[in-house]
């Protein structure tokens, strides 16, 4: 990560990260417990369940990249004139694998239980096409010129 000027911040920083990320993450588990339960998601709402993975998936794309990629984070200090400090901690890119994962959970919960005549809205449906096409064509626009970081920033 980040050399920090004080001991006690980055301990402070660290701590409250990990429990930012236990906190959110423990807020997945009820609904995955109700659904498993009761062997059904009647009146889950699949279009934020749909929306809430695109989100996650989003995040978790920024997250990752910036945390593990040299090339970004050169790009990314190149930019901010930060010194070796990229805005990304360990639990950052805990919480979104996590939250992807149990989103997907979720959506398997959906596919194998009573469901009723619930469905995806059409709606919701072009707005995460609409998403990921714009994502896809953005990915296309940065490639030859390696603009990671501004492909990134879509993410956000």
């Amino acid at each position: 990560m980040a050399s920090w000027n004080s001991i006690p911040l980055e301990i402070t920083y660290e701590t409250l990260g990990w429990i930012s990320f236990i906190s959110w993450s423990v807020s997945f588990y009820p609904q995955v417990i109700l659904n498993f339960r009761r062997k059904s998601v009647i009146g889950l709402n699949f279009d934020f369940v749909v929306l809430n993975l695109t989100k996650h998936s989003s995040y978790l794309i920024y997250n990752v990249c910036l945390y593990f990629s040299p090339a970004i984070q050169k790009q990314y200090f190149q930019k901010y004139g930060y010194d070796q400090m990229i805005p990304v901690a360990a639990n950052d890119v805990a919480f979104s694998i996590h939250a992807v994962l149990l989103t997907v959970v979720i959506l398997l919960q959906i596919a194998i239980y009573e469901r009723g005549v619930q469905k995806v809205s059409k709606t919701s449906l072009t707005i995460v096409s609409a998403v990921w096409l714009t994502a896809a064509v953005c990915f296309f626009v940065a490639l030859p010129s390696h603009s990671w970081l501004w492909l990134l920033n879509i993410f956000k």
